[in-house]
């Protein structure tokens, strides 16, 4: 039985997955930009007659893309083990857990989503560990 535990953050994500009294740990780093500056860019409005044209939206629609890309990796690593928990400081375990929740076959892996701090690798290791083991 594969049990799996995901830690992330918008940078990155550590899948610690157990076998038995082993575990595989694997990183996956995220393409997700959060501070973008175009080359150029000079003001955050460009004025075209009387409209106001924002790179904001462009900036925000190319980063729920590369979220959208992010998160699509993580379910592909998910598909093939029996339980997974998430956990992590921010957001994004909770946008995970809506395309778990959305998707009929993940749903029923999911075991649970904490809310935890910056680790090292053994740290999320024994973290994966003390969930399954209680």
């Amino acid at each position: 039985m594969k049990k799996t535990g995901i830690w992330l953050d918008k940078k990155e994500a550590s899948i610690i997955t157990l076998e038995g009294k082993g575990h595989q740990y694997k990183m996956i780093a995220s393409e997700v930009v959060t501070r973008e500056r175009i080359e150029g860019e000079t003001k955050k409005f460009g004025k075209f007659a009387d409209q106001y044209l924002d790179a904001e939206k462009d900036k925000e629609s190319r980063m729920k893309a590369q979220i959208s890309k992010y998160l699509k990796e993580l379910i592909k690593e998910i598909q093939q083990v029996d339980e997974v928990v998430i956990f992590g400081p921010a957001e994004m375990k909770n946008l995970l857990k809506k395309q778990i929740i959305g998707d009929v076959s993940l749903v029923s892996k999911l075991k649970s989503v904490k809310t935890a701090d910056s680790m090292t690798e053994n740290q999320k290791v024994a973290w994966v560990r003390d969930f399954y083991d209680n």
